[in-house]
């Protein structure tokens, strides 16, 4: 299954007090480049996160976002620092009688400096916060594992087609490719008479200059390839695995022959049929950049 390397998936739950949403949207890139951004809370559990999304995501640049929030503050309680406290009524003390200040310290006063009184969120269990997490974070991979595999699937047919284009163009150079060294030995005798007038054409001459245009500009081994490579194109989309690198190489090799056969072209319509390959594989090469 040929696979997009842009998607976007979403999860969510609400369990026990707590709501979890975790968002997921890939583009294309040469690697997987995977990037997060959740609570500290979360951070013991980044590696198995990881781990699920790489099982089902191999290429792509994937960011990650996920929000969790208590609706009970489950294990929270009040803490006071004594010896931050102690401090600063030790000192809020040593003011009044340096300044001899009549006003009292008051409770309100003491516990409206930083840290005295702080509210701990005692640890949750990590099995228990993964058990509930997992299941958006499930979610959210499955949803974009199957907008990639839509999205994959829109490339396929249209790549498909414009291989089916190349095929029959190919065709057409394959067919006018025998003629073009008739045509030139044809082109080549009317110029030797239009120079010669009445003298006698060297036939000898003619052929050994036709055998020499034949070889160089021969594309049978280039044609013969690039069919090959259209072939083994068809073949690598039924393949089980991420695919675009091999595609990409594949669309290398079918440029370059068809920049061969373009450069031993004599012929007005085989160049104008291998540009329009050229502009075909061009929109191919580009649809590949974005396949896993």
């Amino acid at each position: 299954m040929i696979r997009s390397m842009t998607g976007f998936g979403r999860g969510n739950i609400d369990q026990d007090g707590r709501s979890f949403t975790v968002e997921i949207k890939s583009v294309n890139h040469r690697y997987c480049d995977l990037n997060m951004k959740m609570p500290k809370s979360l951070l013991s559990l980044e590696d198995r996160i990881r781990k699920v999304i790489q099982e089902k995501v191999t290429r792509g640049k994937v960011d990650v976002f996920i929000t969790q929030n208590n609706y009970e503050k489950q294990g929270a309680k009040v803490v006071l620092d004594e010896k931050l406290a102690d401090s600063y009524v030790e000192c809020l003390n040593e003011i009044k009688e340096r300044y001899d200040i009549k006003e009292n310290i008051s409770l309100a006063l003491i516990s409206k400096f930083p840290d005295v009184v702080n509210l701990k969120q005692e640890e949750e269990d990590v099995e228990n916060l993964w058990e509930i997490l997992s299941l958006p974070l499930r979610d959210a991979v499955n949803l974009l594992v199957d907008m990639r595999e839509r999205e994959g699937l829109k490339l396929e047919k249209n790549i498909l087609l414009k291989c089916d284009y190349i095929k029959s163009l190919l065709d057409k150079i394959e067919e006018k490719s025998p003629l073009v060294v008739e045509e030139y030995k044809e082109k080549l005798n009317e110029r030797l008479k239009e120079l010669l007038g009445e003298g006698q054409v060297d036939e000898n001459r003619i052929a050994v200059e036709v055998a020499l245009f034949a070889d160089k500009s021969a594309i049978d081994e280039e044609i013969v390839r690039l069919n090959s490579h259209l072939v083994q194109l068809k073949e690598t989309f039924n393949l089980n695995e991420a695919v675009g690198r091999k595609l990409d190489f594949i669309i290398q090799e079918m440029n370059r022959e068809i920049n061969t056969i373009g450069s031993k072209a004599n012929n007005l319509e085989v160049t104008n049929n291998v540009l329009n390959i050229k502009n075909e594989i061009e929109k191919i090469r580009e649809q590949i950049q974005n396949i896993e």
